[in-house]
């Protein structure tokens, strides 16, 4: 498998705070279908959410959900990651910020669908969420109700219980907290929301970039410099050749934490996001009903964001692990086998129509000129990962082994493409 192969994670974002714009409109009914063929999949109750936040979505919003979500191939992708590693006894999966739990939740479907593969294995949840409402949301989504969850607000682990599968299950205010041992972490979307310094080059030196109340119109704000130096100014690297740059300190100490625990005690670390490798400069930005939003108007009411610097993580890493990546969307999705994926969804098609649509989605996610080159997916990983004799067969160290990911996806196969059709999207066994 491709060490670093990403998945087309799409943004699940609902742990950030959105105002949804309501819309009305016409309808079309979506077929004379009777309602009890239509089955309350995952997969519809994820859509059925996201459309309640935001609105009615695009058809090619719909297909590219639908043909990609992004849970399989990250189960996939952690299992192989296990199975490359030497099948450990036990290990845990680790999500930073899950939102209203719906990633793990489907990930822990492939996990349950590839029971054969995993039935000697130990594996406990472990979330790291500092909401409380949004952890009984999670608890919601993951547990099963007849077990009752145990609380303790003051503990390090301020809730715990079992996931529909039986899996054990904790939550946790900080990642230190979590109990150290062979771990699969997962942080989709998260360090993009993570604050961030934002500094200019000046004739005088860095200068940081603040926010500051407008002298004319007393209830705006507006950006300004700094006049001197700040602390934060120690973040910025003495070979700095840009002129405007963003630093986030919290995720430096995220990673130093992940890479500090993966070379002692093993595993993998999957960030997934949009971001850049030290190439852009003034990302920050707010959006509100998926619209471009001034950052400084009516805060509180827009989603902000900054795109992950994967250039200053790697540097945070601080050699401990080996870190691969970023590498685009359309590279990971190509390397975890969306072409056999699509492929599938073609041949069970008969209308002309719908598969001219599955190949104007599938451009919408490849095309570097659309969705393929905006999200990137970045790995952490003991150095010895690399050294393994599986991972001899590539020219580049992201593209490492797919030989070996094929060989996976083969033996899994039915499992991969048995819910991609239209008609049948849950993933339960």
């Amino acid at each position: 498998m491709s060490v670093l192969v990403r998945a087309g994670v799409w943004p699940l974002r609902a742990a950030r705070a959105v105002i949804p714009c309501f819309w009305r409109g016409k309808y079309f009914s979506s077929g004379k279908e009777p309602a009890e063929n239509n089955l309350v999949t995952p997969m519809l109750r994820h859509l059925i959410y996201k459309i309640k936040s935001t609105g009615p979505i695009t058809v090619a919003e719909y297909m590219k959900e639908v043909l990609t979500n992004p849970a399989k191939l990250l189960g996939i992708w952690f299992i192989s990651e296990w199975i490359a590693t030497g099948k450990t006894a036990a290990f845990q999966l680790v999500e930073l910020g899950p939102g209203r739990g719906t990633l793990s939740g489907d990930i822990l479907r492939v996990f349950s669908q590839l029971g054969s593969v995993l039935k000697n294995c130990d594996i406990s949840v472990h979330l790291v969420e500092v909401s409380q409402k949004l952890s009984e949301i999670q608890a919601l989504t993951l547990t099963e109700e007849k077990v009752p969850l145990e609380r303790d607000a003051g503990a390090p682990v301020y809730m715990k219980g079992a996931t529909k599968s039986g899996i054990p299950i904790s939550w946790y205010r900080d990642l230190q907290d979590i109990p150290k041992g062979f771990s699969f972490y997962l942080a989709h979307e998260f360090f993009d929301v993570l604050p961030v310094h934002k500094f200019q080059k000046t004739p005088h030196g860095w200068r940081e970039v603040l926010i500051d109340i407008d002298p004319h119109v007393s209830d705006k704000l507006r950006f300004v410099l700094a006049p001197c130096a700040t602390p934060a100014e120690a973040f910025i690297q003495c070979d700095e050749t840009r002129d405007h740059v963003e630093v986030c300190p919290d995720a430096g100490v995220i990673i130093q934490e992940l890479s500090e625990r993966i070379a002692v005690t093993g595993g993998a670390a999957l960030i997934a996001d949009y971001g850049h490798d030290g190439t852009k400069t003034d990302t920050f930005r707010g959006f509100c009903g998926h619209k471009l939003h001034d950052v400084l108007i009516a805060p509180g009411t827009a989603d902000l964001t900054a795109d992950v610097d994967f250039s200053y993580l790697r540097r945070m890493a601080q050699g401990k692990v080996a870190s691969l990546g970023p590498i685009q969307q359309q590279t990971f999705l190509k390397n975890m086998g969306i072409d056999v994926r699509l492929k599938v969804l073609l041949d069970k098609s008969d209308e002309p129509s719908l598969r001219q649509q599955l190949l104007q989605g599938y451009d919408m996610l490849m095309n570097p000129k659309e969705m393929g080159e905006r999200f990137n997916f970045f790995a952490l990983l003991p150095h010895q990962r690399l050294h393994d004799d599986n991972l001899r067969r590539t020219k580049v160290v992201q593209e490492v082994s797919v030989h070996n990911m094929k060989s996976f996806l083969a033996e899994v196969s039915s499992l991969i493409t048995k819910d991609l059709l239209p008609c049948h999207l849950d993933w339960e066994p």
